[in-house]
């Protein structure tokens, strides 16, 4: 086992260098998520920055990132290199301890992203959740784009490859065609991060330093603020910030379980186990 992580320590120095045109002084293996490998790099220069290497296409990441730069203040690191296979980003400071001024100024921050809009649901190009693809085609309907784009997309991921049965994919169908019941329009669609969660904010001294790792595409913001709630990232300042900010129409509560099963759906197709039942009991909370 030693051999075999050191000769992979070898191969990210040997390929952050190549990329970089400088010697790596020190090599840590940081938590990587879904997506590859992770680690910190210093090097000769006293520079630090973040590998990621993995199977999963890295550039589209860098994409996102990058787009997200461009366009918006919310804070990312650096895309420093990319390719398919190996992502360097610059090493940003701070942890994923989350205070209530953390989940005030990351209320700010998500409001002032989801006020960028655009003229149609999806994004410039199709994007990753973690290893799944997501479809972006643009769309004029946003009941359209996340029955067809995300949650049926992923349903049929999901039943494809043996991760959930017949029964469970038709039940999830039913939800599909109901969307328009169940869901509302929102007035713009709005650029949302996509996988905000307690490991993907870092902050620092009461503020967020970085949102790493986005999903981001052009749609509901209530898909973002449900996905907070699911993972439980921030407790009651985020939202009572956020809509001090931002209008949330009342029923939230109820179509908030509805964007739900599209985290829980995920869930099950990548890690099975205990997911199965809360999708199960989702869907019949729901009546389906």
């Amino acid at each position: 086992m030693g051999t075999s992580v050191t000769r992979e320590d070898a191969a990210v120095r040997r390929r952050v260098t190549g990329a970089v045109g400088e010697r790596v002084t020190r090599l840590a293996e940081l938590d990587g998520g879904m997506v590859g490998t992770v680690h910190r790099v210093d090097l000769e220069s006293g520079r630090s920055l973040v590998a990621k290497t993995g199977d999963t296409p890295l550039d589209v990441e860098a994409r996102m990132l990058r787009y997200l730069s461009r366009y918006t203040a919310l804070p990312v690191p650096t895309v420093e290199y990319a390719d398919a296979g190996l992502l360097l980003l610059e090493h940003c400071p701070g942890d994923a301890t989350h205070t209530p001024p953390v989940a005030r100024d990351a209320a700010d921050r998500l409001a002032a992203l989801h006020d960028h809009t655009a003229g149609a649901f999806g994004f410039p190009f199709d994007t990753l959740s973690g290893p799944l693809r997501q479809p972006n085609p643009w769309c004029v309907s946003w009941v359209e784009f996340f029955g067809e784009h995300r949650l049926g997309h992923v349903a049929d991921v999901a039943h494809a490859a043996g991760s959930v049965d017949v029964e469970t994919r038709a039940r999830l169908g039913r939800v599909v065609a109901d969307l328009d019941a169940l869901v509302d329009e929102p007035a713009r669609p709005a650029l949302v991060h996509g996988d905000v969660w307690t490991e993907n904010v870092l902050s620092e001294d009461g503020r967020v330093t970085a949102v790493l790792d986005p999903a981001c595409y052009y749609g509901h913001p209530e898909v973002e603020l449900a996905y907070v709630a699911w993972t439980g990232t921030f407790g009651d300042a985020f939202f009572e910030r956020y809509r001090e900010r931002r209008p949330v129409a009342s029923g939230f509560a109820e179509r908030r379980r509805v964007y739900e099963l599209l985290p829980l759906l995920e869930h099950v197709h990548l890690f099975g186990g205990r997911y199965r039942a809360r999708l199960d009991d989702a869907l019949a909370g729901l009546g389906y």
